[in-house]
């Protein structure tokens, strides 16, 4: 099963659920706002991924940070704030084959899902 992980409104995630529909891939998609962000998703997804790569810092709530908390980024901080504030996680974030990818690129989802 493929899970989409990324909020509805966001113009990458609609392109993102396009092409997962006009190629046929069944999915399923967890809106972070609605359904909640779980602690031990976040870590297992930063495990796979890492905390630089899951956060979204050309976002508005990243620049909304203060530049003590951009300064003093890591690992322990990161998680703290995305998991304070699900918009900063890029988006989306899919999860197949027991494997976590991050953005979209109808190039990688062709490669993903062939």
């Amino acid at each position: 099963m493929t899970i989409m992980f990324g909020i509805p409104n966001c113009d990458t995630i609609k392109k993102a659920k396009m092409w997962l529909e006009s190629h046929n891939v069944e999915y399923q998609f967890h809106n972070y706002r609605k359904d909640g962000l779980e602690t031990q998703w976040l870590a297992e997804a930063e495990s796979a991924i890492g905390w630089e790569k899951l956060l979204n810092k050309r976002g508005t709530t990243f620049r909304a940070l203060s530049q003590e908390q951009k300064d003093n980024l890591n690992r322990e901080s990161a998680l703290a704030l995305l998991e304070a504030f699900p918009a900063m996680i890029k988006r989306p974030i899919i999860f197949t084959n027991d494997q976590y990818y991050v953005g979209f690129s109808a190039e990688e989802y062709a490669r993903i899902f062939a």
